[in-house]
């Protein structure tokens, strides 16, 4: 295995573990607010009045979306093509 190959294994491991841990903690925090919300649910925040509006909650919101970013931007870099 390649040293590229195997830092894109690693970090694709350390994203999915960064966005599991995440969405969890999200979910969490949902159930604070309304305790039958889905993880579906979460897919669509503004559609519910309690998430919509709580600061707390849209932070954490916030942190996913950017780990997801990231997580594709450092795909993208690394799968390349060299020159």
């Amino acid at each position: 295995m390649s040293d590229r190959v195997a830092m894109l294994a690693e970090l694709d491991a350390l994203f999915d573990q960064l966005i599991r841990q995440q969405r969890h903690k999200l979910l969490t925090e949902a159930h604070r607010r309304d305790p039958v919300l889905t993880e579906d649910d979460l897919e669509q925040p503004h559609d519910f009045h309690v998430l919509a509006n709580d600061p707390a909650y849209q932070y954490e919101d916030g942190l996913l979306a950017g780990f997801r970013s990231a997580h594709m931007a450092v795909r993208a870099q690394l799968l390349r093509p060299r020159r």
